[in-house]
């Protein structure tokens, strides 16, 4: 079936396995499977949720089971396969944990590629890649995906997404501390997406995807320099162009929709879906073009966006912008941080958001994107105790359903 822009949309969420006792992750996804479904597989239809594996064995996604028409209680849905989640993981004494990067995780001694259905494609992925690497085998989002009916369609929605895209970490960065200090990100994962696959670069170009607004000039401008690309690794025809598109938000002309991958985990179900919402009512804004021409939106150069972007993952909400022509869109004149836009969209859009979306949109915009809220706890004490004592928090946060405080 066609959906029409915003008519529907689909969310993703991805958490990881940790071992109660130490906090290292534990790659038994597999065996929480097979004890929820009585045999192994890779999906499961669980109601108006469904999980599934990922790349590596310790990280399960939870997502919406098709599109879904409204976000509003979708929190609460996630919250109880949480719940479930957790509640099975007892007898392996683990748990899950929230954030978008583990702060302690040795990616080269720990990661364990998933081994049974798509382990093909796992493995001809970390023959080319090597996926023991942070930016693999440590890092944990959220996706968004909304549809498009045609190519009028496709063409404000992809001009919408990529005018947003730079400033997205500023809301949603949580991944500052990997193998036990700050990075200097505040969205390391997002550090790590940009070089992951320098192998073949086509395949994340720079993040922001390139001005392409129609199905024909996407593949010939994307798909085909991928595909082509692949050609010398992939001797066995097992990647599709839709599955390697490694941009920050990838067009899917198999189900008509745009996919936003830029999104750090939250620390809970109510936080993911609050800044779904937020940034979904933020497109339905620029695709009216009420702050900004749908010309001006597409007149954009990726590099121009990826430039703000880089910026932006270092600092997040707190990264001032100066590029007027930037801040113009958004009717700012003059130099701004990130929060401060952010703020201004809130104000158009809240009345739009549901009471509990606005209430947690206004936590963030107030306390601060969770990596923030992450290095405020942490109070540069980087000793392995102290880390895992937030990350111990963040835990509880997440199996309650409660906003990280520092």
């Amino acid at each position: 079936m066609a959906y029409h822009l915003f008519e529907v949309a689909g969310i993703e969420l991805e958490y990881m396995l940790v071992k109660k006792a130490n906090f290292k992750v534990n790659p038994i996804v597999d065996q929480l499977l097979t004890k929820k479904n009585g045999s192994l597989t890779s999906d499961i239809d669980n109601g108006k949720i469904e999980w599934s594996n990922e790349l590596v064995n310790h990280v399960v996604e939870i997502k919406t089971n098709g599109p879904v028409e409204s976000l509003e209680g979708l929190e609460d849905l996630f919250q109880d396969n949480v719940i479930e989640i957790n509640s099975l993981l007892e007898e392996f004494a683990t748990v899950l944990m929230p954030g978008a990067s583990h702060p302690l995780m040795n990616p080269d001694t720990e990661t364990r590629l998933w081994q049974h259905h798509y382990s093909k494609i796992y493995a001809l992925y970390n023959r080319i890649f090597d996926c023991r690497g942070h930016g693999w085998s440590n890092v944990q989002s959220m996706h968004i995906n909304l549809p498009f009916s045609g190519d009028d369609e496709f063409e404000k929605l992809h001009a919408a997404v990529r005018i947003l895209l730079p400033i997205i970490p500023g809301l949603a960065a949580s991944s500052p501390v990997l193998d036990g200090k700050h990075t200097g990100f505040k969205d390391t994962r997002m550090h790590f997406y940009k070089s992951n696959q320098k192998e073949i670069p086509h395949m994340t170009g720079k993040v922001i995807p390139e001005q392409v607004f129609s199905k024909a000039e996407y593949y010939e401008k994307i798909f085909d320099p991928i595909n082509e690309a692949l050609k010398p690794f992939d001797t066995d025809h097992l990647l599709d162009h839709h599955f390697v598109n490694s941009r920050g938000a990838i067009a899917r002309f198999d189900r008509n929709a745009i996919e936003i991958r830029v999104i750090d985990i939250q620390e809970n179900p109510s936080a993911d879906v609050a800044i779904a919402a937020f940034i979904i009512e933020t497109l339905k804004l620029l695709v009216s073009e009420e702050l900004v021409s749908l010309e001006d939106q597409k007149s954009w150069h990726e590099d121009a966006l990826f430039d703000i972007f880089n910026e932006v993952i270092i600092n997040a909400e707190n990264t001032l912008i100066t590029d007027q022509k930037y801040l113009a869109l958004f009717d700012i004149e003059k130099a701004a941080d990130v929060k401060i836009i952010w703020r201004k969209l809130f104000s158009r859009v809240k009345e739009n958001l549901s009471e509990n979306h606005a209430k947690h949109i206004d936590f963030i915009l107030q306390n601060g994107s969770l990596a923030t809220r992450i290095l405020k706890a942490i109070r540069n004490d980087f000793s392995e105790k102290n880390i895992l004592g937030v990350y111990k928090k963040m835990a509880i946060c997440l199996q309650e359903n409660r906003m990280f405080r520092p």
